[in-house]
């Protein structure tokens, strides 16, 4: 199969993969209630943590990362780096609007270090830096992954990255709207602080 029609099945592959809800399996697997009628009802990580399951947390995250970076790492080795970025934003709308639950999943703050990762690793390390820093002057998780992503596409640009800034511009965009409610808590000053019960 040629590069060029490489490309719709680069984008199919990375939404097949982003949309796998690892937070519901895990946590099924672990005999928790449905993770929909927890705390936010979201499947992401963040609300897996409200099980009180730690280590199922952590597997959530690394396992939501990794499926991102997947998609990235098989489409580039078949299609080159249009394929890449199309795997990319496939892997992220199936995370954030997964066909199996309704186009109901998660905030996408994961797959979007995963498919950062996969495309500029550097990036994802300036990425998990600010989070850090953010979250240890603000303790505020959500604010943290908001800070991060919209530093994201200008330092991606500054790396000489034109076509990565474009793309992440949009994914940033999206994860600003899936934290829509995050927003307006931070506003309100409501919003619940990392480790807050």
């Amino acid at each position: 199969m040629s590069a060029s029609a490489w490309l719709p099945v680069a984008f199919v592959l990375g939404y097949l993969l982003g949309s796998i809800p690892f937070g519901l399996i895990l946590t099924r697997l672990a005999g928790t209630q449905d993770l929909r009628s927890i705390g936010s009802g979201n499947i992401g990580a963040t609300n897996v943590l409200r099980t009180g399951r730690k280590g199922v947390a952590a597997a959530t995250l690394l396992l939501d990362m990794l499926k991102g970076t997947a998609a990235v790492i098989i489409a580039s080795s078949r299609g080159g780096p249009n394929a890449a970025m199309l795997a990319a934003l496939g892997a992220f709308l199936g995370h954030l609007f997964p066909v199996w639950l309704g186009f109901k999943g998660g905030k996408g703050v994961a797959v979007y270090i995963g498919v950062l990762i996969g495309l500029f690793w550097p990036a994802a390390v300036v990425f998990c830096v600010i989070w850090l820093a953010t979250a240890v002057a603000t303790r505020y998780s959500s604010l943290s992954a908001l800070v991060a992503s919209l530093v994201t596409p200008i330092l991606l640009w500054w790396f000489g990255q034109p076509a990565l800034a474009s793309l992440f511009g949009v994914l940033t965009v999206l994860l600003f709207y899936m934290h829509r409610a995050n927003i307006s808590r931070l506003r309100a000053g409501t919003e619940g602080k990392i480790g807050q019960k």
